[in-house]
């Protein structure tokens, strides 16, 4: 054998270790900062709450589900004049959509505001979360 093959057998396979752990603890969290972070998400969803209505309403007019719905009404009714379309058009539903989007950022907002501010009063009583990690 040669003296490289010799010396590779010789090591033993080294243990990784998790390394030296760290435990620290969360006294405060910056009120502007989870504002941001809360508004910031909010109009996320925001966004993702229209888009989504307009695609399922374009769904259910391809699908034909607004026809139908407007039939199904004018038997129940008796009235040829009424139709579905009159309410849920595409416009009304966006802005609908728009407006519930606008209160739910507020709202998340205000809550990731909250959240933060309760939490920064609770740390002296609680101590604070208490988190490991570990140095790899």
């Amino acid at each position: 054998m040669s003296g490289v093959s010799q010396s590779l057998q010789r090591k033993s396979p080294t243990k990784r270790t998790g390394g030296k752990q760290i435990r620290l603890r969360l006294q405060n969290i910056d009120f502007w900062s989870a504002m941001k972070l809360a508004a910031v998400v909010g109009f996320v969803l925001a966004v993702i709450q229209i888009v989504v209505t307009i695609i399922m309403w374009l769904l259910l007019e391809i699908l034909g589900v607004f026809a139908k719905v407007d039939e199904l009404l004018q038997d129940l009714l008796a009235s040829s004049q009424f139709t579905l379309m009159d309410f849920v058009s595409l416009p009304s539903v966006i802005l609908f959509s728009v407006i519930v989007g606008l209160l739910n950022f507020v709202v998340i907002t205000i809550l990731g505001a909250l959240a933060a501010l309760i939490y920064n009063r609770s740390v002296p009583f609680t101590g604070g979360l208490l988190m490991g990690f570990t140095n790899q």
